[in-house]
């Protein structure tokens, strides 16, 4: 992994103060103060039932956008840890991988709202008479929007790590410490990276129900964005939501300057060969904080903190003693444990069965799988048709960097774009023409989730290795053969991590999309989604319950047939 450009130059850094520091003081102080008094504002005194202020003047729309994206970054900063800790159990231990990646399927398969109704009271009890308690719950469930894709996206890459730079790994006899700080997360991080601009984009969608939540009949609405926009609708203010969506413009400008933009083009150092300035991403930050002192003196600080610790945990032993030797899981062991899978999927099975004979019977059982397959249906429409557009369009800009720098905050914003402020036009259009709302409101599935696809292609076509592209040029690849042997091998391991989340995505859509409401009037189309909508709409709680479980099972079944089948083939045969 080569690194042809230092964060910081590693040498010994003057304390002094230079003009750049005295030109970044200004926006460090400023952003300390956001933070202390966000933080201040998040953990106030606050008893259950009563009412936060919260009004649709513009005029506090800075306040409100100052709340939102500080619980987006806390879950974002949450959604990373969890990502490294998954990815490193997935692929390190085979028996982890058995259990946490059907787990992860479960859990992006599971509404948001299925979340904050068991998180919410919990939370609440942990900090009571104080506000931080609904801020966790609030964060939680932004977190669990944010999670599952960077997951999938870390699982990807360090399942992918080629095998030479593993070989290497192994010659210089690195610990399981130095190895993922110095190859597995080096060579995920482009990827990553990309995975996180959508997390965070995609987290718009879910701020409306994080920041409004119902817990012991009350609804506590959390001063944001996402409240700020769930007031305008229930008022119909469409000049608020004009408003909204003018900050939410302006929070995307500014994270894309000053944390994406920075992180991408740091991130070139981790490209998996030596990159020159056509594929180099520029960020005015970076290149004003690697002229500072201060930061770099900080900076050096924490890399020798690090290499302290590769010395600190580095292997004991040499690479010919006994104990060096692979270790192989012991037979025994191993039949345990898949033993114990085996009857906790039979114990899974057999509750399952004992519920829907005596809860709610096998016709409506029958009834809610013919629902879920109509839902399925979409979902597989859905997904090849966004393939189809946004793979060749993810590839144009993830190949030209100039290019991915001025659309970057762009794609950002309709990522971030909350898809049902497009729910009420789509009723007055289907109303109004007497469309199919069958057909019609499927395209609400993918709105919000399409992005997940564009991502990560767009990570995949970057990373491409220089050296690739001018063999496919010097070989004069063109139309369907340049595809077929060139492009789609380069990103198709980074095409079915975005089709996965995408898929889930959409899944968990369906709930919203499938069964749409504007004032008074309901429109709603056959499938699972509308099924759970309209359940939670008059508390039929057992139904509920089975009409998650068995969109769960058409998910897990999904991903293992179909997308880990794909996986498989992006390591085994289609993998640089």
């Amino acid at each position: 992994m080569t690194e042809h450009k230092q964060f910081f130059p590693r040498q010994v850094v003057d304390a002094g103060w230079n003009r750049w520091d005295w030109a970044l003081l200004p926006i460090v102080l400023a952003i300390l103060i956001l933070l202390a008094y966000g933080g201040e504002q998040m953990a106030r005194p606050y008893h259950l039932g009563e009412t936060l202020p919260l009004s649709l003047d513009p005029i506090n729309l800075p306040y409100y956008l100052l709340r939102t994206t500080l619980r987006m970054f806390i879950a974002l900063g949450g959604s990373i840890v969890f990502s490294c800790v998954f990815a490193v159990l997935t692929t390190k231990y085979r028996t982890a991988e058995k259990i946490l990646v059907p787990v992860l399927d479960i859990l992006q398969s599971i509404p948001i709202l299925g979340f904050l109704s068991i998180t919410v009271t919990a939370f609440i009890a942990l900090f009571p008479g104080n506000l931080f308690g609904v801020e966790c719950a609030a964060i939680f469930a932004i977190f669990t929007s944010q999670a599952w894709n960077m997951a999938f996206s870390a699982y990807q890459g360090f399942r992918t790590v080629p095998s030479e730079l593993r070989e290497a790994a192994s010659v210089f006899k690195l610990s399981s410490w130095q190895r993922f700080w110095r190859l597995e997360l080096p060579f995920t991080m482009p990827g990553l990276l990309w995975n996180m601009m959508m997390s965070m984009s995609g987290g718009w969608f879910f701020v409306v129900a994080s920041e409004a939540i119902a817990v012991s009949g009350q609804s506590i609405k959390l001063p944001g964005i996402g409240s700020y926009i769930a007031l305008a609708i229930e008022q119909r203010n469409l000049h608020a939501i004009g408003w909204a969506i003018g900050a939410m413009l302006i929070a995307v400008m500014m994270y894309d300057q000053f944390f994406f933009r920075p992180l991408l083009a740091w991130a070139d150092k981790f490209r998996f060969e030596e990159t020159g300035s056509e594929t180099a991403q520029d960020s005015w930050l970076l290149t004003w904080l690697r002229r500072t002192e201060r930061i770099q003196g900080f900076v050096a600080s924490i890399g020798t903190l690090l290499d302290r610790s590769f010395a600190t945990f580095r292997l004991r032993y040499d690479g010919t003693s006994i104990k060096a030797r692979p270790q192989l899981l012991a037979s025994s062991s191993q039949r345990f444990w898949d033993a114990l899978i085996t009857a906790v999927v039979f114990y899974a099975i057999w509750t399952l069965i004992h519920f829907i004979h005596a809860e709610v019977g096998w016709g409506e059982f029958g009834r809610v799988c013919i629902l879920g397959f109509y839902t399925m249906l979409r979902v597989i429409v859905l997904i090849f048709l966004a393939a189809v557009i946004w793979i060749p369009t993810g590839v144009w800009i993830g190949m030209n960097p100039r290019l991915a720098e001025r659309a970057q905050a762009t794609i950002q914003f309709l990522a971030a774009f909350p898809a049902n402020l497009m729910f009420p036009v789509a009723v007055l259009l289907i109303v109004r023409f007497g469309l199919n709302p069958d057909i019609w409101l499927s395209p609400l599935m993918i709105l919000g989730t399409q992005w997940y696809i564009l991502f990560n292609v767009i990570a995949g076509a970057s990373t491409v290795p220089t050296e690739l592209r001018y063999a496919a040029k010097n070989l004069g690849l063109r139309g369907f053969l340049k595809w077929r042997r060139y492009l789609i091998p380069a990103i198709f391991p980074s095409f079915v991590t975005g089709a996965i989340t995408a898929s889930g995505g959409s899944w968990n859509a369906s709930i919203v999309a499938e069964y749409v409401t504007w004032g008074k009037t309901t429109v709603k189309a056959h499938g699972i989604g509308s099924y759970i909508a309209e359940m939670t709409s008059i508390g039929d709680f057992p139904r509920i319950a089975l009409g998650i479980g068995v969109m769960c099972v058409f998910v897990m079944g999904f991903n293992h047939f179909v997308w880990r089948r794909l996986y498989r083939m992006a390591e085994d045969r289609l993998h640089f």
